[in-house]
């Protein structure tokens, strides 16, 4: 125990040297977990061929090779089928293992806890979890989440919750034992004096001696069986998963049309429907009919692939691999990614006012003795008063005044306030000792803290005048009411004879938006069962004190795009009634007309003299709720979820981690205890509501680009499909080769899962209302895109095909060139579906709106033309090109850029008819 005048805190250690930290971590080893087993690259390359459509690609390959082998078929077919399997598997691989990695660090940086450490002759410091070595004495409050195993050295009503150790989320009590304490088993948790890293405390403050660090604690040793709950699918997600069910079944239906439609035209219409050549074909040469029906099968695998939304879910981890980066450069750590997907659906938003709303740094404004007096400063009170208030905040205080920088450190927000109001220079005196405490807590709004003083302390300081003082401080309306006396400027005990008048005084100051707290004593002491649920009748009143906390200066300006684009948004806060309703009015939550139906502001008594279905009711007019406690949030979101809303909760305390587990997307504040990091999807780390407001930006514009890359693939699904299916019937066996539909592939799959990943985040997004958690994820405007533009491009690669003037510009030297018409086709079909994209990715006729604003579309689209041109004169006969003359080069990209004019007739007519039409039928 540290014996000097140093430690400024009743928790009094002396804490380890800097060589002694090092000799400790040398001897037995750091506080880092070794973390479990990644999978390596080639693991998860082989999980690829556990995909059914990689292993069909498989067989497909083996029945080519052994054709081949008997030479029914070309090498060249078997080589480009393997080819495009290993480059299938490829992308897909480094694309999951980049952006696992990606999120591996983004979780590592979240995972760097602070823990607050006595070191150095009894100063407090703050420590990197990993940092903690075997005897340290680590400060632990409400909130906190044990860093080590050790023994609970100094405590008062220390409760603490064990779930990630047991399973069962009973609180336990612990209580102080000395460093010289030796269990019978040091990993037994229902020791009462031993801490374990993991437990979550709920209540109370203390020190902890660390006995065992890292692998060596009861954690490490389980950290590798432990995991997370299954995280519950998002909406999108369900969405997604539909769609592509969906889209799978179109494909293998039409996979299986389109191989019978081979096979009849191969068998029968090329026969001319006479029975005799028929059975010929059939008998005369059995491996040519054989082939047909093998390459009927290769022909719907490789329709399956075209059909099948294979790259819906690499889109959507390059979607959010690109925005969860952008967002940390924007002070928001994506922990769970349903979290940001679900953020753009948000349609109602629980905000915490104090840290969030405003910037939680609160400085005193007044001081209110129990006589009505008001000062300013700590320097207008009178010296008694003003001596009597510093020790009761002194001796009360979680804070620690650090003795090197002469700043305060430790406790909450408020604590510290109240400690920078008073007289900095005064040392606390070991002639004061602290024997008991009632933390604070958001249910009883008070706390108390029982102090020994010393004869000689009591000669000096002549307003005490007993051995035993017990000093509280909370809200007024919880303690007013049991005040009977206050101490005059002298520090004389006077009878309360007004407390009206008081109240009065205090509800002005709480109008004017500062929070107020009591200051009071007792000569009751602590004792079990006693303070922990009422204060006790006969407090004295020290004064009031008013703390006032700033506004962010982004706060209107983002709380106005939240009701812009349709999020009811509810303050929640713990202050009172008046209190919040200057901050409301303040930041534009209220108009200056707030007192009516349409502005409800209720307190926690009001909700609780409630039912559900009384809330739900009035819940879309709810913009205030004062003295909230905890139990009153998760009630919220549960009503509000039954509604059918799509329910967003901020916290950060202990007692806010159930409601934010609960919400469909939880917002943690940086600064809050680790708990609610952990119950959270997503943690603010500058507490900024503006920052929320970007993570509810982007997660509308990750949903828009989704939706942007499934007009895309379903376009050049439609488009694709129907012209293989009606190909054989127009004398080609093949339009696009095996080969050709893979590359097709990949252009729709992977380079446009990356090219529309990167769509920027605008701010006209935030207009926009909602998305229901019931809407499709197709809409009307995106089914017009489909079927119209997949028609389009099939009709005109029909007309291409047919259409015998379109042969004459592939003449060469008077003779048409049956190879360079295919080779102008397969460019025609890509650069075709190419240009689409710029119709796809705006709903502007502009398609130029913002395209610098995305350099992977630019870069993406570049590489596509780039690698089809070079396709031409490099492919030969493995992709069936040769390269073009330049008239040709002209044809093709006139024709396919015919897309572009076709589209924006669909936006500025197809899609205005189709609602007007939906409109009158009551389907829109």
């Amino acid at each position: 125990r540290n014996q000097g005048n140093m430690g400024r805190t009743k928790f009094d250690f002396e804490g380890l040297t800097n060589s002694e930290v090092a000799t400790s971590r040398h001897t037995h080893g750091s506080n880092a977990l070794e973390g479990g087993d990644q999978d390596t690259f080639w693991d998860k390359l082989l999980e690829q061929f556990e995909d059914p459509l990689i292993r069909i690609l498989c067989v497909a390959l083996g029945v080519m090779t052994l054709l081949a082998l008997f030479g029914f078929a070309d090498w060249m077919e078997g080589l480009g089928i393997a080819v495009a399997v290993v480059l299938a598997t490829f992308v897909a691989t480094y694309s999951e293992f980049k952006n696992e990695e990606s999120f591996r660090v983004l979780q590592d940086e979240a995972s760097r806890t602070v823990v607050k450490v006595l070191r150095n002759g009894g100063n407090m410091a703050d420590v990197i979890i990993d940092d903690i070595v075997v005897g340290d004495h680590v400060l632990l409050s409400a909130g906190d989440k044990i860093p080590a195993d050790g023994i609970l050295l100094e405590a008062v009503t220390f409760r603490i919750n064990q779930k990630l150790l047991t399973g069962e989320a009973h609180t336990v009590y612990k209580h102080s034992s000395s460093i010289d304490y030796t269990p019978d088993d040091y990993n037994d948790l229902n020791d009462p004096y031993l801490l374990f890293r993991g437990a979550i405390v709920e209540d109370g403050n203390g020190v902890m001696y660390v006995t065992k660090v890292g692998q060596n604690t009861l954690f490490g040793d389980l950290a590798m069986h432990l995991s997370e709950d299954t995280e519950r699918k998002s909406p999108l997600q369900v969405k997604l998963g539909v769609l592509a069910d969906y889209i799978a079944y179109i494909g293998y239906v039409g996979s299986v049309g389109i191989a019978i439609s081979f096979l009849f035209k191969q068998y029968i219409m090329d026969n001319n429907f006479e029975y005799a050549k028929i059975v010929a074909y059939l008998t005369n040469n059995p491996g040519v009919p054989i082939q047909d029906l093998v390459t009927s099968v290769i022909l719907a695998i490789i329709i399956i692939v075209c059909a099948v939304p294979e790259g819906l879910p690499m889109m959507i981890a390059i979607v959010l691999s690109l925005n969860m980066k952008k967002l940390l450069n924007d002070k928001v750590l994506v922990r769970k990614l349903l979290g940001i997907e679900t953020s753009g659906s948000l349609n109602i938003l629980f905000a915490d006012k104090t840290g969030t709303l405003t910037k939680g740094v609160f400085v005193p404004q007044t001081f209110i003795s129990g006589y009505g007096s008001c000062y300013k400063s700590f320097d207008e009170i009178p010296s008694n008063l003003g001596n009597l208030l510093t020790c009761s905040l002194y001796y009360s205080s979680t804070c620690i005044l650090n003795s090197n920088t002469n700043r305060i450190v430790g406790g909450d927000s408020t604590e510290r306030a109240l400690l920078s109001f008073v007289n900095q220079d005064y040392i606390p005196t070991q002639l004061v000792e602290s024997e008991n405490e009632v933390p604070f807590n958001s249910q009883r709004k008070y706390s108390a803290t029982q102090a020994l003083l010393s004869n000689d302390f009591l000669q000096h300081n002549h307003v005490f005048q007993k051995n035993r003082i017990t000093f509280v401080k909370g809200a007024p309306e919880i303690l007013l009411e049991h005040c009977t006396s206050y101490y005059n400027e002298d520090g004389q005990i006077v009878n309360l004879n007004d407390g009206i008048r008081i109240n009065s005084i205090i509800s002005d100051a709480a109008a004017s938006g500062m929070r107020v707290i009591l200051i009071a004593t007792t000569h009751q002491e602590i004792v079990e069962n006693n303070f922990t649920r009422y204060p006790p009748g006969d407090l004295t009143i020290v004064g009031i004190l008013g703390i006032a906390d700033e506004i962010r200066p982004n706060t209107v300006d983002s709380l106005e795009k939240c009701l812009m684009g349709g999020i009811h948004t509810v303050m929640v806060t713990g202050d009172k009634k008046e209190t919040a309703v200057s901050i409301a009015r303040q930041i534009g939550l209220l108009d200056g007309d707030y007192e009516n139906q349409s502005n409800l502001i209720l307190t926690a008594d009001d909700l609780n003299d409630l039912s559900d279905n009384n809330i739900a009711e009035i819940l879309p007019n709810i913009k205030v709720i004062s003295r909230a406690r905890p139990t009153d949030k998760s009630r919220l979101v549960a009503i509000a979820q039954n509604m059918g809303y799509v329910v967003g909760m901020t916290g950060d305390g202990v007692n806010d981690s159930h409601a934010l587990k609960k919400a469909d997307v939880g917002f943690a504040m940086g600064s809050g205890s680790e708990v609610a990091k952990e119950a959270a999807d997503i943690v603010i780390l500058d507490d900024d509501f503006s920052s929320i407001v970007k993570s509810i930006l982007y997660g509308r514009t990750i949903f828009k680009s989704i939706r942007r890359f499934i007009i895309f693939q379903s376009t050049v699904n439609v488009a694709s499909t129907v012209i293989v299916f009606i190909g054989p019937f127009m004398g080609f066996d093949f339009p696009l080769t095996l080969i050709q539909l893979l590359w097709v592939n990949l252009v729709m799959d992977t380079l446009a899962a990356i090219a529309f990943g990167g769509g920027p985040a605008l701010a006209k997004y935030m207009l926009d209302r909602p998305i229901s958690r019931t809407a499709p994820i197709i809409s009307v405007y995106m089914w017009t895109a489909i079927l119209a533009n997949g028609l389009y491009i099939a009709i005109t690669s029909a007309i291409f095909l047919t259409y015998d003037p379109v042969l004459t510009w592939f003449t060469r030297e008077g003779i048409q060139d049956h190879e360079a018409f295919l080779t102008g086709f397969f460019c025609f079909f890509i650069f075709i579906t190419n240009f689409n994209a710029f119709n796809v990715r705006t709903k502007s006729t502009n398609l130029a709106e913002h395209i610098t604003k995305n350099t992977n579309f630019v870069v993406v689209v570049g590489i596509i033309f780039f690698v089809q041109i070079s396709f031409t004169y490099f492919g030969g006969s493995w992709l069936r090109t040769v390269g073009l003359t330049f008239s040709e080069w002209i044809f093709v990209i006139i024709l396919s850029m015919t897309i572009i004019p076709f589209d924006i007739f669909r936006k500025l007519v197809i899609v205005p008819q189709v609602i007007k039409y939906l409109q009158r039928r009551q389907f829109y």
